[in-house]
């Protein structure tokens, strides 16, 4: 399944918002490593490494053509490196103080365990921060879902698409955090985003959910097959005076670890 680099940041103002809002809350001063799990097109990692200069940050990505294009960004800051890597198998080293890990998890079946592992790893001190999407039973995805179940495709789509089970919810968030000994917030925001153009909605997800449809269908069936999703979409998210309103809900989760499960508090 591969990714485009251009389509994803097509939408780059309404997909870095988050992206911000989250990295916002993370109050670390002089980071040794700072590492961000999933980081596509590298954008979003510079700007980290904009702001701890002293730093070393490194983005991490399993996708070759993403980071062809995240690759010149390292230029610009002597500590921004880019590594392919699966962040499934990924596990921090000893001085890591700042993971990020930005709308990636959610492709990640059973990240709570792997979330788990991950902090646990980490030093006192260390922040952990994550934003994945909420919105995986909006029309936007309960519609793919009910089409790709239709007698027209399940054959060919059986078991592609995941559903609400494919995140948490905030508390669950806050809680793995909180019984790993961080000092945590966790919460959630719906952005109203207004999209321009025809088929809004249908551009936007072809950048991210309906990537695994196009791998398997392909060729004329997955024409046939955003015909009919983008009909069903236009009557769920009709384009208005002003643009398609696409409400996008995420859920965040922050946390500074003060100490290891099990140790005394001092």
């Amino acid at each position: 399944m591969k990714w485009d680099p251009a389509k994803y940041i097509k939408f780059d103002d309404h997909r870095n918002r988050p992206f911000f809002d989250l990295t916002g809350r993370i109050q670390a001063e002089r980071p040794a490593l700072v590492v961000d799990l999933g980081c596509g097109p590298g954008n979003l990692t510079a700007s980290l490494a904009g702001r701890w200069t002293e730093a070393r940050v490194v983005g991490l990505d399993s996708s070759t053509d993403m980071l062809a294009r995240a690759a010149p960004l390292a230029k610009d800051f002597p500590g921004l490196s880019f590594e392919q890597a699966d962040i499934a198998a990924w596990m921090p080293a000893p001085e890591t103080d700042v993971v990020v890990t930005n709308a990636a998890l959610q492709w990640v079946p059973g990240h709570q365990d792997l979330m788990r592992r991950w902090l646990d790893a980490l030093r006192p001190g260390s922040w952990y921060a994550m934003q994945v999407p909420g919105n995986f039973n909006a029309p936007s995805h309960s519609l793919m879902r009910e089409l790709a179940a239709s007698s027209r495709w399940a054959g060919k789509l059986d078991g592609v698409l995941r559903g609400g089970e494919s995140v948490g919810e905030p508390a669950d968030y806050l809680g793995i955090l909180l019984d790993a000994g961080y000092l945590a917030d966790a919460w959630e925001t719906t952005y109203q985003q207004v999209l321009q153009g025809p088929d809004a909605v249908l551009e936007w997800v072809r950048g991210t959910a309906l990537r695994p449809v196009v791998a398997v269908l392909g060729g004329d069936d997955a024409q046939e097959f955003e015909a009919e999703y983008a009909a069903a979409l236009r009557e769920a998210y009709p384009q208005g005076a002003h643009g398609t309103v696409f409400p996008f809900r995420r859920i965040f989760a922050v946390g500074r670890k003060e100490h290891s499960p099990g140790a005394a508090r001092v």
